[in-house]
This record gives C-alpha cells, sequence and structure tokens, in this order.
C-alpha cells in the first residue's frame, strides 16, 4: 500500500516503506493539494488557480496534466498503459486522490485523537504518543505560504495542540506528573494563549510538591494573557490559583479512570519497551513469550486462550527467522505448568510438539543443555494423552523422541545442572508422563511432594500450586482426604496471594468430590455441588477438561447410588459426553433397557487413554459388563485394573470417583 505523509515536508512511501520520488516542487504541490481535498475532486481549472496563485502561465492546464501523469507512474509503477489508475483518479472536470483513511498521516492522525478521547488513561496515553509520533514538522510545511493550504494547516495545528494537552492530562491521571512538566513547559511557552495548557503545567507541579512554581506559572500565565490578548484568566484558571493556595484535597486524589501505582508502572515501562526496542527485534518474540506465560496464569480463562493461540504464533515466528537458538528459547520460555491431562487444544499441542522436535535436531553443536532440556520438557509436557508406555524402544530412549523418553532426559539434565527452575519444568513433563499403568498415585505424589519443597525454597509459586494439586489428586487416590484438604487450602492460599484465578477451578471440583465421596452426603446435595463446580468452567479457557466432565460427574455419583445412568429423555436433549462417551454410552442403553446394544458397545469398546481417568473408564466397563456378562471385558479390565487395587476408582483426578478400585475388580482368571 502506498502511503502518504502531509505532517511535515509532503512525501510518498511504497509499500515497503521507501521513499517514492516525486519530482519537482509543482508535482508535490499537485499532490498536497489533492490530499487536502480529503478524497474530493478538485477541478482542473481550480488545480492551475491553486498552482499558480491566479496568474497561470500559457499551457498551465497541459502543465497540470503532465504533473499527474508522472504522479501516476511514480504512484503506481507496476500499472500496465493505457488502464485506469486506481489512486490518482480522473474524474469529471478534474482530479481526486482515493488513498484510505490510513494511508494519509493527516487522515490516521484525526482518527487517532478522536479515538483517544474515548480511552481510558492508560490506552490513550499509548495512541497519542503513537500519534504526535507521526508529525515530521509543520502540516504542509514546504506550502506555509499557499492560500489552499492555510485552512487545513491551521485545523491540523490545533488538533495537534489539542493531543499535546491530552497526552499530558492522560499522564498527569496516570500519576506521571514529572514526566508532563517539561513538554507542558515548552508548551506554554510557544503558545502562551493556550489557558488549559497553563492548568495543566500548575497542577503538575503542584503534584509534584511544587506549590511555589504552580502558582509562579498561574501568574505568568495572566501577565502573559493580559499582554497579548488583553485578556483575563478565565475561571477554571482562577478556580485552581484559589485551590493551591488552600491545597485542596481534590487536588492530590486521583481523576476519575487514573490507573493504580502498578498501572502506572505498567504504563511507563510498556511505553519505555515501545520507543526503545525496535518493532522487528527478535528480543521482542522473547519479551512476549514471558509477557504470554504471565497472561495464561494470571489473566483467567480468556488470557489463557488468547495465550496459547499467540504462542503458537510466536513459535512460528521464530522459526521463520531459521535461528534454533532464538526458536529453542522461545519455545521453552513458555514453562507455564499444567495439572490436567487433556489437552485444551490436541492440534495446537501437536504444532507446538513438531516445532520443538524440529528444533532439537537443529541446535548446533555447543547450545546450552538448559536450551535442550527445556525444549525436551516441552514435548513431554505438551504430549499429554499421547502414548509414552515403559516398553518405548531404546532407540527412542536414546534420542529422548518419545515423549516418556524425553520427560526422563529433560529430569537428567536439570538436575545435573541444578537449576530449579528448570527442575521444576521437567518435573511437570514427569508428571504428565505417568500414566503409563493403572496405580501410579504414590508415584506421583512423590513429583509433587518434590515440587512443593523445591518450588518453596526456590519462589517458584505456580511450580508450588502445581505441586499442591499434583499431591491432592494423588492423596485422594489413596483416600487420604485428610491430606489432600490441605493441599486444596494450600493451593487456595497461594492463589489467592498471587492472583491466579485457574486454580479455584480445581479446588472447587475437589470440593464436590469430598463431598460426594462421603457415605453420608445426600445425592441432591452431591450434584449441587458438582453444578455449582462445572459452572466455574464456563469461560476458564480448559475445553480438555471441561467438555462432558459434568455429565460423567453425575453418572458416577448416580452409579455409586445405584441409580441409572441419566439418559437426556426428561429434557428432551441428549448429553454431550464429549470424549468420555464411548464409556458412557453403555450405561445409557442400559438405563433405556436396550441390554444387546450395550453388550455390543461394549465389545467395541477403546482402550481409554492414559491419563487421570484411566482406572474410572475402566471401573465404568466393569459395571456394564457385569450388567450383560461380558466376561471378555471383565478380563481385561482385571489386568488392567489389578495394580491400582489400593485406590479409589477416578479419584486421582481430584474431580470425581466411582469408589474403590477393589470393589470393581472381578476374579482373576
Amino acid at each position: 500500500m502506498v502511503t502518504f505523509g502531509v505532517l511535515g515536508p509532503v512525501a510518498a512511501w511504497d509499500a515497503a516503506a521507501d521513499a517514492i520520488a516525486l519530482k519537482g516542487p509543482r508535482h508535490r504541490a499537485v499532490l498536497a493539494r489533492l490530499i487536502a481535498a480529503r478524497r474530493r475532486v478538485v477541478p482542473v481549472g481550480l488545480l492551475v488557480e491553486d498552482l499558480w496563485a491566479g496568474d497561470p502561465p500559457p499551457g498551465a492546464v497541459n502543465a497540470v496534466r503532465t504533473f499527474v501523469a508522472a504522479l501516476r507512474r511514480a504512484l503506481e509503477p507496476e500499472r500496465a498503459p493505457r488502464t485506469p489508475a486506481r489512486l490518482l483518479v480522473t474524474e469529471g472536470p478534474g482530479y481526486a486522490l482515493r488513498a484510505g483513511r490510513d494511508a494519509v498521516d493527516a487522515w490516521r492522525f484525526e482518527d487517532a485523537v478522536a479515538e483517544a478521547a474515548a480511552l481510558p488513561p492508560v490506552r490513550a496515553l499509548a495512541r497519542l504518543e503513537e500519534a504526535l509520533g507521526w508529525w515530521r514538522g509543520p502540516a504542509y510545511a514546504e506550502f506555509a505560504e499557499e492560500a489552499w493550504a492555510r485552512a487545513e494547516r491551521s485545523r491540523l495545528g490545533e488538533l495537534r495542540l489539542q493531543a499535546v494537552e491530552r497526552l499530558a492530562g492522560a499522564r498527569l491521571a496516570l500519576g506521571r506528573t514529572a514526566e508532563a512538566v517539561p513538554d507542558l513547559d515548552a508548551h506554554v511557552a510557544e503558545h502562551p494563549w493556550r489557558e488549559d495548557a497553563w492548568r495543566l503545567l500548575a497542577l503538575a507541579l503542584y503534584r509534584t510538591g511544587r506549590q511555589g512554581d504552580a502558582l509562579a506559572v498561574l501568574r505568568r500565565a495572566r501577565t502573559l494573557l493580559a499582554e497579548q490578548l488583553g485578556l483575563d484568566p478565565g475561571p477554571e484558571l482562577r478556580r485552581l490559583e484559589n485551590d493551591i493556595l488552600r491545597r485542596a484535597d481534590h487536588l492530590d486524589a486521583r481523576q476519575p479512570g487514573a490507573a493504580t501505582e502498578p498501572e502506572r508502572v505498567w504504563s511507563a515501562a510498556a511505553s519505555a519497551y515501545d520507543r526503545t526496542v525496535a518493532s522487528g527485534a527478535r528480543a521482542r518474540l522473547e519479551s512476549t513469550v514471558g509477557l504470554l506465560r504471565s497472561l495464561a496464569v494470571t489473566g483467567g480463562g480468556g488470557g489463557l486462550l488468547e495465550s496459547r493461540r499467540q504462542r503458537v504464533a510466536a513459535v512460528g515466528a521464530a522459526e521463520e527467522l531459521g535461528d534454533a537458538e532464538l526458536t529453542a528459547r522461545v519455545i521453552g520460555a513458555y514453562d507455564v505448568p499444567a495439572v490436567w491431562t487433556r489437552a485444551d487444544d490436541p492440534e495446537q499441542a501437536a504444532r507446538i510438539v513438531a516445532a520443538a522436535r524440529r528444533t532439537l535436531a537443529d541446535l548446533p553443536p555447543g547450545t546450552h543443555e538448559a536450551a535442550r532440556a527445556r525444549l525436551l520438557a516441552t514435548v513431554a509436557v505438551e504430549s499429554r494423552g499421547m502414548p509414552a508406555y515403559e516398553d518405548e524402544d531404546e532407540d527412542q530412549a536414546g534420542s529422548a523422541d518419545g515423549p516418556g523418553a524425553a520427560a526422563r532426559e529433560s529430569e537428567r539434565i536439570a538436575r545435573r545442572l541444578d537449576d530449579p527452575a528448570l527442575l521444576a519444568f521437567a518435573l511437570n513433563g514427569t508428571f504428565m508422563q505417568t500414566f503409563h499403568r493403572a496405580g501410579l498415585a504414590p508415584e506421583r505424589d512423590a513429583i509433587g511432594a518434590e515440587l512443593v519443597a523445591l518450588s518453596a525454597r526456590n519462589g517458584l509459586t505456580t511450580y508450588e500450586v502445581l505441586g499442591h494439586l499434583v499431591r491432592l489428586q494423588a492423596r485422594s487416590a489413596l483416600a487420604d482426604f485428610a491430606s489432600a484438604d490441605r493441599h486444596a487450602a494450600d493451593a487456595d492460599r497461594l492463589a489467592e496471594r498471587h492472583e491466579l484465578p485457574l486454580v479455584g477451578v480445581f479446588t472447587r471440583w475437589y470440593g464436590a468430590l469430598r463431598l460426594a465421596a462421603a457415605e453420608d452426603t445426600p445425592l441432591p446435595a452431591a450434584e449441587a455441588a458438582y453444578r455449582d463446580a462445572a459452572a466455574l468452567l464456563d469461560g476458564a479457557g480448559m475445553p480438555g477438561l471441561e467438555r462432558g466432565l459434568l455429565p460423567l460427574a453425575l453418572l458416577c455419583l448416580r452409579l455409586r447410588h445405584g441409580l441409572p445412568a441419566q439418559t437426556g429423555h426428561r429434557t428432551g436433549e441428549e448429553t454431550d459426553w464429549g470424549p468420555y462417551e464411548p464409556w458412557a454410552r453403555p450405561h445409557v442403553l442400559l438405563a433405556r433397557d436396550r441390554r444387546t446394544e450395550a453388550a455390543a458397545a461394549l465389545r467395541t469398546l477403546p482402550e481409554p487413554p492414559r491419563d487421570l481417568l484411566y482406572e474410572a473408564m475402566w471401573c465404568l466397563a466393569v459395571r456394564a459388563a457385569r450388567e450383560v456378562g461380558d466376561e471378555a471385558t471383565l478380563r481385561r479390565a482385571h489386568a488392567e485394573l489389578a495394580p491400582a487395587a489400593g485406590e479409589l476408582a477416578g479419584a486421582g483426578s481430584g474431580l470425581l470417583t466411582l469408589g474403590p478400585v477393589a470393589d470393581h475388580l472381578p476374579p482373576g482368571p
């Protein structure tokens, strides 16, 4: 897209931001005159009159046509001969420039100033700083004496002065008073008739503790207004002077929409970063990932969804640069703790895993081992739900190609480097790969215990929370609810102190599990607790957890109470079982008295995913198999469930339970 500039000398730039040669002053004058017309047609006769100030030479009309033809060639060099122009068009008796509003700096500036007026101070500040940065000098600088430019120059100049004052007002609202003073001082010196500028300067000085200087400024304003314009100060300046003299409380109060101190710090840092770090700098990618990590853990569901989406984009951008070490840092910096074993977006997770594996292969010799370990941990964490069994072949283990082997290798490197943050990330990967068989709650409990101790020693708050949640799950599986209660309370305490909103989703679901597991809890009370917990999942940004979970929890609850599955007949709607549908279907069919179909569904039942609900899915299969006498399914279930004989089925999720696994174990073969 061709862009045009009139906030300074008239100029044009091509799509690559290279300056376009506009030839002589008459060519630039034609272009400037058309921009000033704001997409309206300027008749050729008026162009002639404006270009030669009412005294055109013979042949002036032909000269204008020559200027236009040259401009067209410069602005659209790829346009084929005798094809209509798209930018500088002929229309009726003259010419018009059909540029979009975003193509002309003056028009963009107008829109930005209007937009900033409706924005809160933090966003208005950034918008106005950007817009004022587009000025390269006085508007239509080389045509200052031309009558046709006078009105546009005056209008844009006034708008710029308003923007400077609104920028100062935003800085005051954000508490950045010291920063506002120098610009305002220069502003009032150049434009002493602007009373609002004097008011802002005096207020800024007062808020920086300079009451005397603030009063001196107001006196100076009074003198200059009287000498240059013969006016007395307006009511706002007089009122401000009185308020400063009596130190009125409202002068120090936060104004409506003013920022808190964290907001001021954020705004200042973000503005400084934007000003000083080049937009194409590689450092921006690494900084972006750090921001996305924080967004994922503190930004709630919307933050989690956006951080995942932007993370994929950041990794793609890093790969495009062809720098494997940079890509490794971008991938490995997103060490967001993960406790649920089903990916929220399997396609995104697969893309991250593929990128991590490509980067592992491309890392040059001598790359620090920590970078490799972070890539391996990423593979382990993002491969949740993918097979990673102990029978990975030796080639896989040696190359750390499989997710289980990647987890083990990442952990070995982290321990060798004695890097606590890296070890916490690696342990998260190890946890995600401890589902190759049933009955591994004690192993996960040990991982959680190490995470808690390691993180508490080294200030790794999010991983300390992860450790408590892992232990909550493991102790629930082992029916040690007293310990699980303590870990839930510790997780909630840390989440409240460090603003980690999504932790409450897991602890509230644990509360429902705790209630449902108690022998004396009435069914309606347990169901209500689950429905309340499920409400927290709406907008939590965790579809891998959310879909089908409430129906599954209610199914497990009803089966434990000796009731049939919910079928949806009462509401007239089918229940959305999500990924749990194959294991729920036999029970729904049994509840509808369709035993033959239930038996057929059991015969085609797939292997459950190796995750936190592995034992629960097998126990659902056992209950249905007993109803229809499916001995083959019962034998399969015995082989898979036997290692978990001492656990509560499903309770290792921290969400639901079907009771003791031992109650579901059929007699061995």
